[in-house]
């Protein structure tokens, strides 16, 4: 995989790096320190043809301006500690409970008010020629946000020749904690020449967490004979309108059973783009850009609703107040080690 990767320095004194990964098929990727951010996604579609496929921002420094921060689409980056929602912004651990923001309604979503997609990660190439990777690091520490524990986190991405993105996640702490790590990029397989509704979507998941207002009841649901069954391909703006805000931002339990498994595939007829999702994670929160209101984009094109989609491998929502569900405690002594790859390709169907 060649690197490449240029510099800028804010006032602060701290360095942003903007990096791109490029295979030996010509795909390109590019990343941030700025919040551990995937910026773009550049594939071939079936004429052999290159075009952007996520929506992002031109610059780093843009990931940091108080319009975007306050607007908080989360285009790329990485949230953190804890991806989505957890319910009156607060759980309790061992018998204590911490208080976070309540950043989202009532509620405290992404990791708070200066969560991981907004902090300047440590970044350094690591490997050698054909093997390098990048990786990106941060320490959290203790009540950071509200959270307890200094938290040491890792990312690596590796794109590989086969047209994959290997993102890896690892985390530790000195003390009991939460964490919940995953990847905001909205994708938009057909170069972003329409809004994502006639993309097909396969989920590899029988079941849903049933949610109010976003956050789970704790019910696991089957999605059979619902608007969320996506067992097989259907397109994104099949059953919107039987959905109550008429968008999906919804989570999944998906099949895999904490193996590298697939997740979910999304494909787009136009441009024969296909995109698959793997990973070792218990969820995937599939969200359709409900909130995007033209007031960030990239060149002339300003992301609005339906502009892309997001594949979100994580914890289930409100976990850390949900005994049934999947737990992202992590102590001393243990880790959090998880591994999401998105996989392109284009075929003629």
């Amino acid at each position: 995989m060649k690197i490449e990767h240029t510099t800028s320095m804010l006032s602060t004194g701290e360095n942003l790096y903007h990096f791109k990964l490029e295979n030996k098929a010509g795909t390109t990727v590019k990343i941030t320190n700025v919040g551990a951010t995937i910026t773009s996604i550049r594939t071939a579609d079936k004429n052999g043809e290159f075009e952007e496929i996520t929506l992002g921002l031109e610059t780093p420094e843009e990931y940091l301006s108080p319009e975007y921060i306050a607007n908080n689409p989360c285009l790329g980056g990485t949230p953190g500690r804890f991806a989505n929602r957890i319910a009156n912004g607060e759980f309790t651990l061992d018998g204590k409970t911490y208080k976070l923001a309540a950043n989202n309604g009532k509620n405290h979503l992404h990791g708070g008010i200066i969560n991981f997609s907004r902090k300047i990660w440590d970044a350094k190439i690591v490997g050698e020629g054909e093997n390098r990777k990048l990786q990106l690091s941060l320490k959290s520490p203790d009540m950071d946000e509200g959270y307890p524990g200094n938290l040491d986190v890792t990312i690596t991405y590796n794109l590989t020749d086969d047209n994959e993105l290997v993102i890896s996640y690892y985390a530790e702490t000195d003390e009991p904690t939460i964490v919940n790590l995953t990847n905001h990029t909205y994708f938009n397989l057909n170069g972003l020449k329409e809004n994502i509704l006639n993309h097909e979507v396969m989920i590899n998941a029988d079941n849903y967490t049933e949610s109010v207002e976003n956050i789970p009841t704790g019910v696991i649901a089957s999605v059979k004979g619902t608007p969320f069954d996506f067992m097989t391909f259907r397109k994104i703006g099949e059953r919107l309108n039987d959905l109550a805000e008429d968008a999906y931002d919804h989570n999944y339990v998906l099949n895999g059973n904490g193996s590298l498994a697939r997740a979910a595939v999304a494909k787009d007829t136009e441009s024969g783009r296909t995109l698959e999702v793997f990973t070792t994670s218990p969820g995937m929160q599939f969200y359709t850009a409900y909130y995007l209101d033209g007031a960030h984009g990239r060149g002339n094109k300003k992301y609005g609703r339906f502009d892309g989609f997001c594949f979100e491998t994580q914890y289930f929502p409100d976990s850390p107040n949900k005994l049934n569900f999947p737990s992202p405690v992590v102590r001393p002594n243990e880790s959090f080690r998880h591994t999401t790859v998105f996989k392109f390709n284009a075929d003629k169907f």
